[in-house]
């Protein structure tokens, strides 16, 4: 074999390398196959197949203006190709009885809720923007999509948004006592006014300085009310790999997510927030929280 072979040997080698690559690159989205399972029509701008639901179903004021779907109410998702699998990101607008069921939804359907969060200030009813994510084929994530929308719309068949999350009425003087809460939750708990408020410190560095519960890296709940009718409120540290266990394991247990996002700018390692509200027996509040910090890396 002469050197003008060994050549042609490693151009064709190389050819077929590249060949090889391309074939195991995911197809671009397929937007007939999007438009049939989520039932929308599809537009599609350069390789990303976007689907759109204008939240006409609510009238929706925001510092009493009538706002239109126009304004940014409106839910949507786009999916991309990227590498060997298709991407999906979104941005649901739901009324606050729309987020559970939307959430729970996602997370069942194999999608990542990434953040919960207002966008106006003073709205009626209030809305809420929960953002998702998901890698993996184009039909898994369109089924995905399409059910988390089948959530809202079958909340929405009540026209009026809800005013409250229900449960039990709670008392207004609490008689809450830390003995039982801190035997399930294996602290002491701070009392205080019949209410009792629990701390677990979490640690990132920020600006040259490591960071703790003092300056707010913590997961804590307060409960207050009664042992029987009690409600329990507060906030998770998590790092970005805890959050969807988390999310979850307080989903499973009926404990409402109200918002998920960051406290700080260049953290190491970045810290994600996410705020709960639940109400029931003391015990079992206390019970699905210790299982929820149970998913996160000690």
């Amino acid at each position: 074999m002469g050197f003008g072979d060994v050549g042609w040997s490693s151009r064709l080698a190389t050819v077929v390398l590249l060949l090889a690559t391309a074939q195991a690159l995911a197809a671009p989205p397929d937007e007939g196959l999007i438009a049939r399972i989520t039932g929308l029509e599809p537009e599609v701008k350069a390789g990303v197949v976007k689907v759109s639901v204008p939240r006409t179903a609510l009238t929706v004021t925001v510092d009493g203006v009538r706002m239109d779907p126009f304004q940014g109410l409106t839910s949507w998702a786009a999916f991309q190709a990227s590498g060997e699998a298709i991407i999906v990101m979104g941005d649901l607008a739901l009324a606050e009885d729309e987020v559970d069921p939307a959430m729970t939804a996602a997370l069942a359907n194999g999608l990542a809720v990434t953040a919960l969060h207002n966008h106006f200030a003073f709205d009626h009813p209030r809305i809420l923007f929960m953002h998702i994510d998901g890698t993996g084929t184009t039909e898994r994530l369109a089924t995905a999509i399409r059910k988390t929308l089948d959530a809202v719309q079958q909340v929405r068949r009540t026209p009026s948004p809800a005013e409250s999350f229900g449960g039990p009425a709670i008392p207004d003087t609490s008689t809450i006592e830390p003995k039982p809460l801190e035997a399930i939750l294996g602290r002491t708990g701070q009392a205080k006014n019949g209410m009792v408020k629990f701390v677990f410190e979490r640690k990132t560095t920020m600006h040259g300085a490591e960071m703790g519960a003092t300056m707010g890296v913590s997961t804590w709940a307060v409960f207050a009310g009664s042992p029987e009718s009690a409600v329990v409120d507060g906030d998770f540290a998590m790092l970005e790999t805890e959050v969807q266990g988390v999310l979850k394991a307080l989903r499973a247990a009926g404990i409402h997510i109200v918002a998920l996002h960051s406290h700080m700018l260049h953290e190491q390692p970045r810290i994600l927030f996410l705020h709960y509200w639940g109400k029931g027996p003391e015990e079992g509040l206390a019970r699905a929280l210790k299982k929820a910090m149970a998913t996160q890396r000690k």
